[in-house]
């Protein structure tokens, strides 16, 4: 398996940053690598989203895990791997919250392919973050 993680520090609440996770629809609105992003049915674990990022085809994802102002997580089945993408929100001791974007790359080859298709995908993670925290702010 291959990992990579974001994190920022922020004083806004996980609430404030939760109301733009959840708001799917409105995710290419913040994060600059995408075109569009719509949800293909209720937002709920199980559901699917459909994204395209900008230059690109358009890609299905699921969701796979919804717990309210703490943490949102999707999966996305590609070229035999499975890449899985999540928001956690950790609220900071003096207040604020601590905000983690993961991507994690499994799947029979993920050794050798995750340090080549994962930098690719995660070279966005610090300006969709600072996009997400500025939209939170609004």
């Amino acid at each position: 398996m291959w990992t990579h993680e974001h994190t920022a520090e922020t004083p806004l609440t996980r609430e404030a940053i939760w109301k733009v996770l959840a708001d799917i629809d409105n995710w290419a609105r913040w994060d600059t690598s995408m075109e569009s992003v719509a949800l293909l049915g209720p937002f709920a674990v199980g559901s699917q989203l459909s994204m395209t990022p900008i230059g690109q085809d358009a890609i299905v994802s699921t969701i796979s895990e919804i717990t309210e102002n703490e943490r949102y997580a999707d999966e996305t089945e590609f070229n035999g791997l499975t890449l899985r993408f999540s928001h956690t929100l950790v609220a900071l001791p003096a207040g604020g919250t601590r905000v983690v974007h993961r991507l994690e790359i499994d799947g029979p080859g993920a050794d050798a392919a995750g340090p080549e298709v994962g930098p690719m995908i995660t070279e966005d993670f610090p300006e969709a973050m600072e996009g997400l925290l500025r939209r939170a702010a609004e």
